[in-house]
């Protein structure tokens, strides 16, 4: 018997029925688990987003901080330079001072000098000339200008207790500078090494509050990165310390090199000039030296010149440009020249000097009579930097590097952190589906897998350099010091090298090896 054909057709349908939900309730899950992987990626991509945008803004502030420590040492080193330019001023006026005394007492060396010239003239007159009378008239004027020189010297010495104040004051001043320059340094050296100090702390409240804090073997590279940019400082993988009397050398020249013209060279006219006598002292003194002989004598100073300069020894002071082992050990001036009398019949000629140093163990002064109490000055840089925070006269000099690798010894600033991304709440974050963010799959005789669909945890490294560079079309061509303050800040490239180094200092040995992968972007 034969079933109709409809009734066939209808079975056939009702047997059908029902696949179509099965492939729905397929799609809707495989649509589900897409959601929620978009929703985790999302949040996954913002969490790293902003967990890079904070390594970015550490690593740039911190190389900011460091950036204006070194502009701070190189403004401060400006003052401890024009403090010895000061003390060089001061021993220049001082000297110059000193010289008139030493003036009349060359001028009293002339009169006893034209004395045994008319002595000389009185015997061959056998005592019966005019010569005779002018020998005592000589010995008079030789007295009256050794009286004059006692007295300028008394004048000079009066004014003794200010200059040793006033040089005392200079050598505190430069002690503190460089304690602040110190200071300065070690609060900087903690910020780069921990990222919370002075005020880092409050980056992560802006842009990743769960973010974890600097990685401490990190900022141990940031701290001996700073300390390498200054010379002096503890330092690995960089160039050794130069000696103290090398970085003394330094600030000495400089110092020297900007003194302003009359201490650094006072100089009279030539010879025959009708302005041959030094221009810098009183012109009421030049009077008292005509006045002493009635204007009765004809005198010429010639040769007259002078120098104050940051030096290791007296013996340097006359000796131009730069002397190879000048240590700044004192500071000293002096002045020179030659006087000529005429009078009567007889004729005097004599030299005359000024000296003042002030050294470590108390210096000097002559004409003698000018000189009370001690000049006391320390010296540029004369002890270890390290022992330099209370007492010495320190700076901070910059340690160079020929290794274009090392960036020139410019200093590198590294930021490495690490954040959760998953929520683990599902009522803050529903999409991570529950509280280990998987899902089980079953799939027969194959067994079970776990599906996560929420990233547990990311990491973001940055890097900085501080540079240097002075403004200007040609600024790139100023080798970089602590002379001049224009060091700058800029995010920078990691290198294979820098990668590896950080990678490894953070306990990541896996993203150390793939960072050395050729092709892999850093």
């Amino acid at each position: 018997m034969h079933l109709p054909v409809l009734l066939l057709s209808r079975t056939r349908r009702r047997i059908q029925r029902g696949q179509a939900i099965v492939l729905g309730s397929l799609s809707f899950l495989v649509l589900a688990l897409m959601v929620t992987l978009s929703f985790n990626l999302s949040h996954a991509l913002r969490q790293k987003m902003s967990l890079q945008q904070h390594s970015d803004t550490l690593s740039f502030s911190m190389a900011v901080l460091e950036a204006r420590a070194l502009n701070y040492y190189a403004v401060s080193n400006r003052a401890i330079a024009t403090s010895y330019v000061a003390m060089n001023s001061l021993h220049a006026y001082m000297s110059a001072a000193s010289l008139t005394g030493e003036m009349m007492r060359a001028s009293s060396n002339n009169f006893m000098q034209i004395a045994l010239i008319e002595f000389g003239l009185c015997v061959a007159c056998e005592f019966m000339c005019d010569h005779c009378e002018h020998i005592a008239e000589a010995i008079q004027i030789a007295n009256d200008f050794s009286d004059a020189g006692d007295d300028y010297d008394d004048k000079v010495k009066d004014f003794e207790s200010n200059f040793n104040t006033a040089m005392e004051g200079l050598d505190l001043m430069v002690d503190n500078i460089h304690t602040a320059q110190r200071s300065v340094h070690d609060k900087t050296l903690q910020a780069v090494k921990d990222g919370r100090s002075h005020g880092l702390s409050q980056l992560k409240s802006y842009t990743a509050p769960n973010a974890s804090e600097l990685v401490s073997a990190v900022g141990s590279i940031n701290a001996n990165e700073f300390n390498c940019a200054v010379d002096g400082m503890e330092c690995q993988g960089s160039e050794s310390n130069s000696s103290p009397e090398a970085r003394a050398r330094v600030m000495t020249e400089i110092a020297n090199a900007t003194r302003s013209g009359w201490p650094a060279t006072r100089t009279s006219p030539g010879m025959g000039s009708p302005m041959n006598k030094p221009k810098y002292l009183n012109a009421q003194f030049f009077q008292e030296m005509d006045d002493i002989p009635n204007n009765e004598a004809q005198k010429m100073i010639n040769g007259t010149r002078g120098t104050a300069k940051t030096v290791k020894d007296n013996g340097q002071l006359t000796q131009g440009g730069r002397e190879g082992g000048n240590e700044g050990s004192m500071v000293a001036a002096q002045d020179e020249g030659n006087i000529t009398h005429q009078w009567k019949h007889g004729f005097g000629f004599s030299s005359f000097k000024s000296e003042i140093w002030s050294d470590d163990s108390g210096g000097d002064h002559k004409g003698d009579g000018a000189h009370s109490g001690q000049h006391r000055f320390e010296g540029v840089n004369v002890r270890a930097l390290t022992g330099c925070a209370g007492s010495g006269n320190c700076f901070m000099k910059f340690r160079a590097n020929p290794d274009p690798d090392r960036d020139w010894g410019q200093p590198r600033v590294y930021s490495y952190l690490s954040m959760r991304f998953r929520v683990g709440d599902t009522k803050r974050a529903p999409w991570e589906l529950n509280s280990s963010a998987q899902v089980k799959l079953t799939h027969g005789q194959q067994g079970d897998g776990n599906l996560t669909v929420a990233a547990t945890e990311g990491m973001a490294m940055s890097k900085s350099l501080v540079y240097y560079h002075r403004f200007g079309d040609d600024g790139w061509k100023e080798a970089p010091n602590l002379f001049a303050p224009y060091w700058r800040a800029k995010l920078h490239p990691y290198t294979k090298g820098d990668a590896q180094q950080v990678l490894e200092a953070a306990g990541n040995s896996e993203a150390a090896q793939m960072s050395q992968v050729e092709g892999v972007a850093l």
